[in-house]
């Protein structure tokens, strides 16, 4: 495969958001294109293509999808997979390269000094790479650890010679200590020339460190609404709730006020809270019990708690409830084992104290702050404290944090013997690794919600399905339990094993060759554990290519989850019938003659009589009973639509009429259902909704509503434009679609500026930019310097990042073109000066790009 082809028969799928933005995956996109790849554009409702994609790039394993693409064994790698592979001419191995936690040395690559023996160096690369590291030989642009027992190896001289300021020298004690925990820590105390574990006595001061993982996820019963995200912008919306339908259980017993605030942030992020848990995606409860958790988790629905749906808020990123303990709804009754310990801590500090604290009670023990005779547990960062020389002198177990975390995780107490509990590194404070355990989703399953496969609809009956296939794979995929590496290791794997029929009919399109029989398929697979794929074509094609390439195990795994397929479309079809035909119907009728009795119950006696009639007491007409309005069924916005254009008294006639029919017309500031618009037009209110993903419909919609006084199909009105399609160059519902996968993170953390008089006001760009994440600054004549001054290498090497100017093309805005080059490159940064029309046409695609005729010196002149 020549270096053009890397990327040959690779079908690439992007997970776009805080780990990796749109404008970083564009130049991504470009490069796996010029070497033979093709992107794989998202769903209409924005998911991504599992089903055709070779390959996924994401950054973070925190994606909705992920459990699906494991299930299918769909390689799921970083971006940096695709640079590597770049620069070796040919595709890397897939597992260095995952995003999975767990794989904790995914970005090590190591090599080992000639004073490490053999036996111990094949110890260490064998345990680095089943961990998602790898090991080369000697020294290469892409090492990033040797391990040595002094400086006087050539391996250290060369690192200090060239001053690869990236390459860490460390003892071997790093690796060994990292593989009895299970984790990775921190490098500092094992760096050579003066390590701090051979400097330092071990009941010397170590300080306490901070962690991210446990940001949001202390506490199971959080007893205030979180701050949102200093990053994101209040124009943003809450796109993580979009098109999820939650329900909040009884037992969180959520006051009125809190039910509202929240029910309001979901509606407006496009998402909507629904009264019956069997119509929800996302089931939020206290605790793990009662039928309808029971029922809800057997289905395979998102369960989790108010502490994760207050993490969402915040973030405005998908999360799985799995991924932290406390963000799962707790067990009632405590783990089996627990009830009868008593347990304290010691060296953990801050927001990892207030977790442990929280995760000793949710699992039934007793939490207590001094240490007595009377304890059972110490749990400690270090063994160096007054509370750990106690525990000897008591004989009170003395454990870490992991004992805690996986016997809550598994849903049982785990062994004091197991060695990673009872590790603690010299000169390391483990709160540093703490909240980095998952939830077992099959061990929960078996305690707390067992079968239910017969009560299933065809929609829960694919979700289980996938989960128990995730399991699996995950069980046959060596020490890092739960990754799945690749699904090219198994050309024959059968994820919801195919019935023979369907079988015949696939064809491994990688290949272009039909597939074979299955009486015929185990001569060329290799058996379990076998290093050599089979291959196809010539004898001297690369394996890994080969293998990386192709889509035949996938089809496999991927044709049983699907075989549900038509099932899954009856069921969506049954569920649409409610809704669109008006309020007298169904759920809608019902909730519509309880509300009129409520009325009539809680109304004074004069409202009671009949319409026109006279009070008994005044012998006085009565008030006429005002005709209630149907609820608000569909929030929708308008623009570039000619019909109110200096008409108001034509528009409050209409907005009258449509307001009885259950449609409220809103600004662009609130949330809205739909929008309606005669073509495609770069207009405000058309390019923020379009970075919503929300749907866009043809005015004709409204014209029709108003001609008959009924409600119309949407589905029938969406927006055709064939001839602007053609004039923005863009696909209008695969820029829906993208803005849908986007979730409103198009230009996330993209600092974007605007000249102050650049025509038409500011306002707008700001508007636009700041609804699709971006950071968004006014640059002045007198502004100052708003970049630090920075050089390459206080940016640790990286290369410059873009910045971005907005402007037009007058003489004022002109002179100011040069004073922001400068501050951008004094603050080692990219700068693009580009005319206005850029920033709109991003947005209308909803996809970064770049092209030299959108630059400000080409488009006005210097």
């Amino acid at each position: 495969m020549g270096e053009k082809n890397v990327f040959d028969q690779c079908l690439v799928a992007f997970v776009i958001g805080r780990t990796l933005s749109d404008a970083a995956a564009s130049s991504i996109r470009d490069e796996i294109r010029q070497h033979g790849g093709e992107i794989l554009e998202p769903n209409e409702d924005g998911t991504l293509r599992v089903s055709e994609a070779t390959h996924i790039i994401a950054n973070s394993s925190e994606f909705s999808q992920y459990m699906e693409a494991m299930a299918m064994m769909l390689p799921v790698v970083t971006e940096t997979w695709v640079r590597h592979s770049l620069v070796r001419g040919r595709q890397c191995p897939i597992r260095p390269y995952s995003p999975d936690p767990r794989m904790f040395f995914g970005s090590v690559v190591v090599t080992s000094g000639n004073d490490i023996p053999d036996s111990d160096r094949e110890a260490i690369a064998g345990a680095v790479s089943a961990m998602g590291g790898s090991e080369n030989r000697e020294i290469t642009r892409t090492t990033t650890h040797v391990c040595a027992l002094s400086m006087d190896d050539p391996k250290c001289q060369i690192v200090m010679q060239r001053q690869l300021k990236k390459v860490k020298i460390v003892l071997p004690h790093w690796f060994d200590d990292c593989f009895k925990l299970g984790k990775r820590i921190d490098e500092t105390p094992y760096l050579l020339p003066d390590p701090p574990i051979l400097r330092e006595r071990p009941e010397d001061e170590v300080k306490i460190p901070a962690t991210g993982h446990l940001v949001g996820a202390t506490s199971p019963h959080p007893d205030y609404m979180p701050e949102p995200d200093a990053n994101r912008s209040a124009r943003v919306p809450l796109l993580v709730f979009q098109n999820a339908k939650v329900y909040f259980s009884d037992d969180l017993q959520l006051k009125d006020r809190l039910r509202a605030i929240l029910t309001d942030l979901i509606r407006n992020g496009q998402g909507r809270v629904v009264a019956d848990d069997q119509e929800c995606d996302w089931f939020i409860c206290q605790y793990r019990s009662g039928p309808k958790y029971v029922r809800a988790a057997q289905a395979g629905k998102e369960v989790g708690n108010l502490s994760w749906i207050y993490h969402l808020i915040t973030y405005n990123d998908w999360t799985s409830p799995l991924q932290r303990l406390l963000h799962y709804p707790i067990p009632q009754e405590g783990i089996p084992g627990f009830e009868n310990m008593r347990i304290t801590v010691s060296n953990y500090g801050g927001e990892a104290r207030i977790y442990l604290e929280n995760l000793i009670r949710a699992a039934g023990a007793t939490f207590t702050r001094t240490m007595t005779g009377e304890n059972t547990h110490l749990i400690t960062a270090r063994n160096n404290s007054e509370k750990c020389e106690a525990a000897k002198d008591w004989s009170i177990n003395m454990i870490n944090h992991l004992w805690l975390e996986e016997s809550y995780a598994r849903c049982q107490v785990q062994p004091l013997t197991v060695e990673k509990y009872t590790c603690f590194p010299p000169r390391t404070n483990l709160g540093e690794v703490i909240g980095q355990t998952f939830l077992d989703e099959e061990k929960m399953r078996a305690i707390y919600y067992p079968g239910g496969e017969h009560r299933l609809d065809a929609k829960g009956k694919r979700k289980r399905k996938i989960l128990d296939e995730a399991h699996k794979n995950a069980k046959e995929h060596g020490p890092a339990a739960g990754v799945v590496i690749g699904r090219q290791e198994h050309r024959d794997f059968d994820v919801m094993r195919d019935s023979p029929d369907s079988y015949e009919a696939k064809t491994t399109k990688a290949f272009g060759l039909p597939a074979p029989p299955k009486d015929k398929l185990d001569l060329s697979t290799p058996t379990r554990g076998s290093p050599h794929p089979p291959r196809l074509g010539k004898e001297n094609d690369n394996p890994a290519i080969l293998s990386s390439g192709s889509r035949s195990a996938k089809a496999n795994a991927n044709a049983r989850i699907h075989g549900l397929s038509e099932d899954i479309l009856l069921y969506e079809k049954e569920k649409k019938r409610t809704g669109r035909g008006g309020l007298w119907g169904g759920k809608r009728a019902a909730a519509e003659v309880d509300k009129q009795l409520t009325l009539a119950r809680s109304s004074s006696p004069s409202m009671r009589q009949e319409e026109g009639g006279v009070d008994e007491e005044s012998n006085r007409p009565s008030k006429r009973a005002r005709p209630s309005l149907p609820s608000i069924e569909y929030r929708i916005c308008v623009t570039g639509w000619n019909r109110w254009v200096n008409n108001k008294k034509a528009e409050d006639a209409d907005r009258k009429k449509l307001r009885e029919m259950g449609i409220q017309i809103v600004t662009e500031k609130q949330h809205s259902d739909y929008l309606v618009a005669p073509h495609m037009v770069r207009t405000v209110k058309f390019l923020i909704h379009l970075s919503r993903g929300v749907p866009i419909l043809d005015a004709s919609f409204l014209e029709k509503c108003l001609e008959t006084g009924e409600l119309q199909d949407f589905d029938a009105f969406k927006l055709k434009d064939k001839t602007n399609e053609r004039r923005f160059k863009v696909k209008l519902t695969e820029a829906i679609a993208r803005a849908r996968a986007n979730k409103g993170k198009l230009l996330y953390r993209i600092p974007i500026y605007c000249t102050e008089d650049i025509l038409h006001g500011y306002e707008s760009y700001q508007l636009i930019a700041e609804t699709n994440g971006a950071i968004f600054k006014i640059f002045r004549a007198r502004s100052g310097t708003t970049i630090k001054p920075t050089t390459a290498e206080q940016d640790g090497g990286a290369p410059p990042e873009p910045v971005y100017l907005i402007t037009t093309g007058t003489a004022k805005e002109k002179s100011l073109w040069s004073k922001f080059e400068k501050m951008a490159e004094e603050g080692h940064m990219k700068p693009l000066v580009m005319k206005s029309d850029w920033l709109l046409d991003v947005g209308m695609r909803q996809q970064v790009f770049f092209d030299e005729d959108y630059l400000a010196r080409n488009a006005f002149g210097k």
